[in-house]
């Protein structure tokens, strides 16, 4: 792969790897900013019903996020494959593919919110008293989703193709619109959540054309090119991108983890404690997307390199690249844990003034939420690597544990029996439980290998 900044095939595992991750963490941590930096402007603008409304619509925006990181993951692994081989068409086939299919479904979804607003509020389990914002949230934000998915796609292909920079600053710069602009339409013009989600879609607009039109023409092996449109390249667009969901149905389906977690807390949380509790969880998930994008940034940056080597079958140093993930992980999930350990009225804070009702719940909860951080990101880095080397069973397992089969019992269990810490416990809990299962996994896979074959 001559043509690109990166030599994933000869360069040092741990530089090649810090020459990914920092830029792609800082990315990664800019999109989370976008709609974290909603959140404060709107505690502080709109109040705890504010945060409540934006964090009942945030389940559909996970959920197309993690479709855009289900195609874009897998066209980066196919993509990575190809190139490795010298085979430089084929992959900037699968790009152009990758970018045509998520265009075609986020403008689907944005047509069936403009068209039943209210109806889909009352479905993400809107209240009659929030019902209002909600609507007035959806409406506004829906065409941001178009570019959301953009970007999200196209971070994976820039990457791949040797600039991991230029992806951080179109996260960056994305998150610097969304500052100035929220400031401006909720503190200054007073628009409330409209003014949210009007500053959320102007950042993405800025960040997804950037993006695009760096692949259109400036890409060095990832260039987007032209597709025919006969019936048997239709035939084959089909095939190639259900070959990258099949490849990055994980990513997807830790996307939906965290959509799973915002939907099932909001009803959970509105059970126990009402609109307040649905207040307080709000503050606590605007900072979850910083946690899993530290993991998305270290399993979205390995991937690359595992793919590259993988391909290559050069085994030394695709273990390698397994283990300077998973030490990343480790420290990173150790540090996310601490803050919420530590600082929970900081954190809170940002967000909602410390005697209101809602941020007196967040700020005992924190330390029981934030206490399975560790295990959070060092299993995303697991299932990034069974990704990057197309085993598409273990990751999909691995994801649907944490995702659904662990998550939604835990939510639904643990308050009966510990009350409203249960609530704050779930995920972690959750994520203990998978980790627990991925140690196991590993544990008789070896006891396998290291066995005598049968004569």
């Amino acid at each position: 792969m001559k043509k690109t900044n990166l030599d994933f095939e000869n360069e040092k595992i741990p530089t090649l790897f810090r020459k990914v991750f920092f830029p792609t963490l800082l990315g990664m941590l800019s999109i989370s900013a976008v709609t974290t930096i909603d959140g404060i402007f709107v505690g502080h603008g709109v109040g705890s019903d504010g945060i409540a409304a934006i964090n009942i619509c945030v389940p559909l925006l996970m959920f197309l996020t993690g479709v855009g990181l289900m195609v874009g993951a897998g066209c980066s692994v196919v993509a990575s494959i190809h190139l490795s081989r010298g085979k430089f068409l084929p992959a900037r086939t699968g790009v152009t593919q990758a970018l045509l299919f998520v265009t075609v479904a986020a403008l689907a979804v944005v047509a069936v919110i403009l068209a039943f607003p209210h109806r889909v509020a009352y479905a993400l389990g809107a209240s009659e008293h929030l019902l209002p914002l909600v609507v007035d949230y959806l409406i506004w934000f829906s065409p941001s989703m178009l570019f959301q998915l953009w970007i999200t796609v196209a971070l994976f292909a820039i990457r791949l193709d040797g600039a991991p920079k230029l992806a951080m600053w179109c996260s960056i710069v994305s998150a610097v619109v969304n500052v100035v602009l929220d400031w401006l339409f909720i503190i200054v013009f007073g628009w409330g959540v409209m003014g949210a989600a009007l500053a959320t879609s102007f950042s993405c607009l800025c960040g997804g054309v950037v993006a695009v039109v760096y692949l259109a023409f400036y890409a060095r092996a990832v260039r987007l090119c032209r597709l025919p449109f006969h019936g048997r390249a239709i035939a084959f667009f089909f095939r190639q991108v259900a070959v990258q969901c099949k490849i990055g149905s994980a990513a997807l389906l830790g996307e939906l983890t965290m959509a799973v977690l915002f939907f099932v807390g909001n009803r959970v949380f509105m059970h126990y404690l009402g609109d307040d509790g649905v207040g307080a969880f709000g503050v606590s998930c605007y900072y979850l997307p910083f946690v899993f994008m530290v993991g998305n940034a270290i399993a979205q940056s390995v991937q690359p390199i595992i793919s590259y080597n993988y391909g290559t079958g050069r085994g030394e140093r695709v273990r390698m690249a397994l283990r300077v993930s998973l030490f990343t992980a480790v420290i990173c999930g150790a540090v996310s844990t601490g803050a919420f350990l530590l600082f929970p009225e900081l954190l809170v804070g940002l967000f909602l003034p410390l005697d209101n009702a809602a941020a007196r719940i967040a700020v005992g909860g924190f330390p029981y939420y934030g206490c399975g951080f560790i295990f959070f990101v060092l299993n995303l880095a697991v299932i990034g690597y069974y990704q990057s080397i197309e085993k598409v069973k273990p990751s999909t397992l691995f994801a649907l544990l944490r995702g659904f089969l662990f998550l939604v019992p835990c939510f639904l269990l643990l308050p009966r029996w510990l009350g409203e810490r249960g609530i704050w416990l779930a995920l972690s809990c959750s994520e203990w439980l998978t980790t627990l299962v991925i140690l196991v996994v590993w544990l008789l896979r070896r006891r396998s290998a290291g066995l005598p074959k049968r004569p």
